[in-house]
């Protein structure tokens, strides 16, 4: 049984009426993975804009009621944050593939590239620690309309991922493999989020297709992600 665990920041944990890409990514390996395989974590909330807290459970209407919510993600939460926590929930989860999207929230507002990457590392070494043999598939931070905006902040977030890419490289091991996924091809902030930053339904399926692709191209696990439903 594989154990899949989502962790990340306001793109994962999504609010209340989204489907998420975590919804995306369950149905994509329901039907094309030939193995059995669980989505895990400690949450199941989503952020509710009414409270600006994890405080919502209504996921959009057409969601299957089957889909298991379980995550590791919070609005507002980055590595900075999940490095105390990763080691914990990994052990109780019992996860076996961490699927990681962060790092916007720290450059934002807590740590430099070169912090940010530095917890990068003490997010593996403590996974690690506790399942040796744990495999991680991250993307690089997309750049938002902060980014567009704020010449400063652009380069913070292109200096980053390219110390995200070297220490994946540096990480990466046989035992535990450590993946980089590619910024989703043809991404853009118009067309695929609603906010500049938070992902549509477009921008779910083309974070799902990132997650989905490099797991198949790698690791053999279902198929290529395919073209995007119209919903």
């Amino acid at each position: 049984m594989l154990r899949f665990m989502p962790v990340g920041d306001s793109m994962t944990i999504g609010s209340a009426g989204e489907h998420t890409w975590r919804y995306r990514v369950w149905q994509h390996l329901r039907a094309t993975l030939d193995a059995p395989f669980k989505i895990v974590g400690p949450r199941e909330a989503l952020h509710d804009p009414a409270t600006d807290g994890p405080d919502s459970y209504e996921y959009a209407p057409d969601v299957d009621p089957a889909f298991p919510r379980a995550h590791l993600a919070g609005w507002g939460e980055g590595w900075h944050h999940m490095v105390p926590l990763i080691g914990d929930a990994v052990r109780t989860h019992r996860a076996d593939v961490l699927l990681v999207s962060l790092g916007l929230i720290d450059l934002g507002f807590y740590t430099n590239a070169r912090q940010t990457a530095d917890n990068v590392r003490r997010f593996v070494i403590d996974a690690r620690e506790v399942r040796p043999g744990v495999r991680m598939v991250m993307l690089p931070v997309i750049p938002n309309v902060r980014a567009a905006e704020d010449e400063a902040f652009a380069a913070e977030v292109t200096r980053f991922n390219e110390l995200l890419a070297t220490e994946a490289a540096a990480l990466h091991t046989d035992r535990s493999p450590v993946l980089l996924a590619p910024v989703p091809p043809g991404w853009d902030i118009d067309h695929d989020t609603y906010d500049g930053t938070h992902p549509n339904a477009a921008g779910e399926h083309k974070l799902a297709a990132a997650f989905a692709d490099v797991m198949h191209e790698e690791w053999g696990y279902g198929e290529r992600y395919g073209p995007a439903p119209s919903r």
